[in-house]
């Protein structure tokens, strides 16, 4: 019987879609990632493997698995998994886009609101019993509407966020590693390098994947060219930003404030300076939790698991030439 392992628990549904293709199913139900050695374990016997981005797939875990047809990773990212290895084996890696774009757009204007606008601060004040009476300077925040948007990574996330932008009248800037007149034409976006919309932006939100070009793209410099009232939001990787510049310039106000949906380390330790700052928001990688969203990832995870099992090519396949 073909043998597919989960290693998280997922929404029903996407279950389902595998167990009624009559497939042995084994679910990891730890609340926490699965044990290394666990996992190592249980793909030694594995058809196809269902991942989280926990889960690291690399060459030690390809040598367990000698019977391994399909990796279907339960995000759109995919830089837990050594692609190359997997090629070169022949093994299609899926990956589940587009399904979560408008969700996790909506999360980065989310923090970006919140972070705007101080509202987390202002909320424990309430619950603290320090709102005494209305204030001419209290909880002074930054205006988002006509401000200037720059997004970093202009993808499909990158795109979603900047379209929200247009709502509340920003100008909106970019920067990706190619130009996309077409992005341009549609949103009214202009492109900038990399230091110049950090120079001329009210707000960066970013959106790039992790590579070894993008990891801390923004660190100390980078952070010295954003505005005394720029606000920073990461819904791309943790290690996009250098924690401890971040830290730095959140702490000495050389920016305003940064909402963070993803962190380095991921999870973030509950003593870590980041956490004690007023002006960083942090959230637990949220930005795809919805239950329409993760429902829809399930559901195409599953579907990446079932075609590569079948021989046939993946919906969404990463290393197609596999």
């Amino acid at each position: 019987m073909t043998y597919i392992y989960v290693t998280r628990k997922i929404p029903e549904n996407g279950i389902n879609k595998l167990a009624d293709k009559g497939y042995e199913v084994e679910i990891w139900e730890g609340d926490l990632p699965v044990p290394r050695e666990t996992l190592l374990e249980k793909v030694r016997r594995a058809d196809g493997v269902l991942t989280l981005l926990s889960d690291q797939v690399d060459e030690v875990l390809l040598d367990s698995a000698p019977h391994l047809r399909v990796i279907s990773n339960f995000a759109v990212g995919y830089d837990n998994v050594d692609v190359e290895a997997a090629t070169k084996r022949g093994i299609p890696i899926g990956n589940t886009p587009d399904v979560l774009t408008e969700t996790t757009a909506d999360t980065a204007f989310m923090l970006l609101m919140a972070a705007a606008r101080r509202l987390p601060e202002a909320q424990r004040d309430v619950k603290a019993g320090n709102w005494k009476t209305w204030e001419p300077l209290g909880w002074l925040g930054q205006d988002i509407h006509g401000a200037t948007l720059g997004v970093v990574g202009f993808g499909r996330i990158g795109q979603a966020i900047a379209r929200r932008g247009t709502g509340f009248g920003m100008q909106l800037l970019y920067h990706s590693r190619t130009p996309k007149p077409e992005a341009e034409a549609q949103l009214g976006a202009e492109y900038r390098d990399l230091d110049t919309l950090l120079q001329e932006a009210d707000f960066i939100s970013l959106s790039v994947p992790l590579t070894d070009e993008t990891h801390h793209l923004i660190g100390e410099r980078e952070l010295s060219l954003m505005r005394q009232t720029a606000v920073i939001i990461n819904t791309a990787r943790g290690a996009v930003i250098d924690p401890s510049a971040l830290y730095t310039a959140l702490r000495a106000n050389m920016i305003f404030a940064a909402g963070l949906d993803v962190t380095d380390p991921e999870p973030l330790p509950a003593d870590h300076p980041l956490l004690t700052l007023d002006n960083c928001i942090v959230v637990p990688h949220i930005g795809s939790a919805t239950e329409q969203s993760r429902a829809a990832i399930a559901d195409l995870a599953a579907e990446n698991i079932i075609a590569g099992i079948e021989g046939r090519s993946l919906p969404h396949c990463v290393n197609p030439q596999a």
